[in-house]
């Protein structure tokens, strides 16, 4: 899978699931840099043909809909959305 891997703080395991052109993905991936966490995302929009099945079908265990951008942390919590103030929670920051 292209994923791509931002250095930072361990906070566990943080997958960022976005769309190249999606302002509030940018958004999500500008706070997670920001707040200096280690994390990596993925830009689904610009994958092609089974990698892009495999990341979907990867995302919808979390999120059935499908929508962006949507952040899994530990394969345990989902954040839907562009939520600063949950991402700030559940990150400690």
């Amino acid at each position: 899978m292209t994923m791509v891997h931002i250095e930072g703080e361990d906070k566990g395991k943080i997958i960022l699931y976005a769309l190249s052109t999606c302002v509030w993905c940018k958004e999500t991936k500008k706070l997670l840099t920001e707040l200096g966490v280690d994390f990596h995302y993925v830009y689904v929009d610009l994958l092609k043909g089974d990698e892009m099945e495999k990341v979907l079908d990867e995302m919808k265990v979390h999120n059935p809909v499908c929508s962006f951008p949507t952040l899994v942390l530990d394969d345990k919590t989902c954040i839907i959305g562009h939520n600063e103030g949950r991402i700030r929670e559940v990150l400690g920051k």
